[in-house]
């Protein structure tokens, strides 16, 4: 005799092709749905490609470099007493005893180029500024973003006092000392303007550029890249990386490297107490945090 296959009931709602009915306890062993996926975030600086790095990298170069053009063009309209105010230093060092001259048929004209486009550099520097955060904001987390103000509001006036240290206290310092040692020889000095620019522009942008050292300094420090610690271990590699700096942008002289060099190590302890001091800052907030969590 033949066996039966004996298959069990099909709830009604099989039968029918719906889905089975789960009961309360069922669902509540079987565990939470998980949520349905969001939408993925846009894609930050650290996801770009290099391709997309430097798609963004030349439009902030580019934006920067029409924001020192107008700022050049509103510099040659004074460039005349620009240059006045730029000899005026070593003409006071001098006391009469220094003749500048021109030796070229368009140096004039060309030195005038010149001196604008480096005080159109000083007037267009918190465009500069602005586009150099613009490029690297998109790396940083929201709360950090809130720094655009603040940064280039003191980028700025870092690469101001830096210029005007240079011209109120290092030229005279500086020239003072050269022109000495055309007297000590009996010479009158006779310089070229060309010469002169290029000597000043170079010491007005390097002073510019390093006095930024404790503003780097406080972002880095916020970011979590260095801490008052570190700076303070590497002294040692960092003074002769400030002497080797200085010899890079200085003209090639001991006298203005060590001009240079003097103001950067000032600005290297500065940048560890900047360092020192917003560290701190955060260790407080973050201790009273914990003491008020605990009190709840």
């Amino acid at each position: 005799m033949a066996t039966q296959e004996l298959t069990p009931p099909q709830n009604p709602a099989q039968i029918n092709g719906a889905e089975p009915e789960v009961s309360a306890p069922e669902a509540a062993a079987s565990g939470p749905v998980p949520p349905e996926q969001d939408a993925p975030e846009p894609r930050e600086r650290g996801q770009m490609s290099l391709v997309e790095h430097l798609a963004e990298l030349r439009i902030r170069l580019v934006r920067a470099a029409i924001a020192v053009f107008v700022g050049f063009l509103i510099a040659y309209a004074i460039a005349d007493p620009l240059f006045a105010a730029l000899t005026l230093p070593i003409r006071e060092v001098a006391h009469g005893k220094l003749l500048l001259i021109g030796t070229g048929v368009g140096e004039a004209f060309f030195t005038k180029i010149k001196v604008a486009l480096i005080a159109g550099l000083f007037i267009a520097s918190p465009a500069v500024f602005y586009e150099v955060w613009r490029f690297v904001a998109p790396g940083l987390y929201s709360s950090e973003r809130k720094l655009a103000l603040p940064f280039i509001v003191s980028a700025t006036a870092f690469f101001v006092l830096g210029g005007y240290f240079c011209y109120a206290v290092v030229f005279r310092i500086g020239y003072a000392f050269f022109l000495q040692q055309y007297s000590s020889i009996g010479v009158t000095p006779t310089i070229r303007i060309s010469e002169y620019l290029a000597f000043s522009a170079k010491l007005l942008l390097a002073f510019g550029i390093t006095f930024e050292m404790p503003i780097f300094a406080f972002f880095l420090t916020r970011i979590r890249l260095i801490d008052h610690q570190m700076m303070w271990h590497y002294g040692r590699f960092a003074v002769l990386i400030i002497f080797i700096v200085a010899a890079i942008l200085a003209p090639p002289d001991m006298v203005s490297m060590f001009l240079l060099a003097v103001p950067l190590l000032g600005l290297y302890g500065l940048s560890i107490g900047v360092a020192y001091l917003f560290r701190v800052r955060d260790q407080v907030a973050i201790a009273a945090a914990a003491g008020g969590s605990q009190a709840q």
